[in-house]
């Protein structure tokens, strides 16, 4: 029988070098999964959802169209559509308990508000202990209503104002609007507003959905898996750029010359300060939702006599795309849409997770469809193996 101590072994064996492709930081370009949900060709800006182009969906669709879509892979008929909006109206009002949580929870951010409360949604779902492929669907139905509820009573208790019921008869967009304000609002919000959840619906593998996959990938529960979309949506290298981009509109006042603007800008390029809205991860062309915004920013600006948001984000679009060769992505121009709107900036972020929240379903119901736990693996840069064991009294 050999002597030689299986360590010894281990600790002369020299590996082969790997031939693989070395992982990237932030796993960029590498192919986790397949989906049948979104397609994005970042080289010719293209984003498709189930093969439908966003340029055709965004003047054309409703959200509730685009909700199905997403579910369900195909457009609904005149009565699917029907039965998704009753659907929508019967699911969107919150738990008495949910809204005392609201009042009860210490001032914070909108999006930890939001966080809480939509875990705290799980404990007063009817199908709450029930996984079954029916059941997941109708979570994700009320999930994605709530969702809309929850963050205009969010933002009515900012404001001091109570939460208001919502309306069953209003479609989604119109109804955000009316339980925000209180106010019904007219046609040109409405479909400002729709189109804007259109164009936020679904993203493909981005970091909420790739955090929302990974936590359906255990089999934990719809709810569950909504709230760690919601936490990395949370993070600002994922959401918040659109208010940084209206922060820096105020920051500018209504009332700046373009002289200003230009030479603010400038200096803040030359100190290679990041400009919010700018610049993604994946396209390599203008971002294909930020057009939409820009012209709907317009309008309603337009419509309110206040234009120069979006005329001050126009001039800097300019600059930055002169000076540094980025285009504008989804946040810049919902800025100021947003604003002409009449939301709180505080909210432009849950109202991104408001729309996602029908994405990320979709993803998590195609995750429980042909489920595999995630579970990759690191390059280990750490010391070599094996490590001297000292003894205490000797370190």
């Amino acid at each position: 029988m050999s002597s030689v101590s299986p360590w010894l072994a281990y600790v002369i064996y020299d590996p082969p070098v790997s031939t693989e492709i070395k992982p990237k930081a932030g796993l960029e370009d590498i192919i986790a999964t397949s989906s049948s949900i979104c397609f994005i060709d970042g080289d010719r800006g293209i984003l498709a959802y189930r093969g439908f182009d966003i340029h055709d969906l965004a003047p054309h669709a409703t959200f509730e169209e685009v909700c199905y879509l997403l579910w369900h892979g195909r457009l609904p008929n005149r009565a699917e559509l029907g039965d998704l909006q009753s659907q929508f109206g019967a699911g969107r009002a919150l738990p008495d308990g949910v809204i005392r949580l609201l009042r009860q929870l210490p001032p914070s951010e909108a999006m930890d508000t939001l966080r809480t409360a939509a875990s705290a949604l799980a404990h007063y779902d009817r199908d709450a202990s029930d996984d079954s492929p029916a059941a997941n669907y109708r979570k994700a139905v009320r999930l994605t209503a709530q969702m809309g509820s929850l963050v205009a009573a969010i933002g009515r208790l900012e404001q001091n104002h109570g939460p208001i019921d919502p309306d069953p008869v209003m479609g989604f967009a119109a109804n955000f609007l009316y339980q925000l304000t209180g106010t019904r609002p007219d046609a040109l919000a409405v479909r400002a507003l729709d189109c804007a959840l259109v164009l936020h619906a679904d993203h493909e593998l981005n970091a909420s959905t790739f955090a929302a996959r990974v936590a359906a990938a255990t089999l934990t529960d719809i709810h569950s898996a909504i709230v760690c979309g919601i936490g990395a949506l949370k993070g600002p290298l994922h959401g918040g750029a659109n208010a940084e981009v209206m922060k820096m509109l105020l920051d500018f006042g209504a009332t700046a010359s373009p002289e200003k603007v230009e030479t603010t800008i400038r200096e803040k390029l030359a100190r290679k300060e990041k400009i919010p809205g700018f610049g993604h991860r994946v396209y390599k062309t203008m971002d294909p939702r930020a057009g939409h915004l820009r012209q709907l920013s317009k309008d309603l600006g337009k419509r309110s006599g206040q234009t120069h948001w979006v005329e001050m984000s126009e001039r800097i679009e300019a600059l930055v795309k002169g000076e540094k060769k980025l285009n504008p992505n989804v946040d810049f121009y919902s800025a100021s849409m947003y604003y002409a709107l009449g939301i709180p900036v505080s909210l432009y972020t849950p109202i991104f997770a408001v729309s996602r929240t029908s994405g990320w379903t979709a993803h998590v119901l195609e995750q429980y469809a042909n489920n595999r736990l995630i579970r990759p693996r690191a390059e280990y840069t750490g010391p070599s193996v094996p490590q001297p064991w000292v003894p205490l009294e000797q370190r």
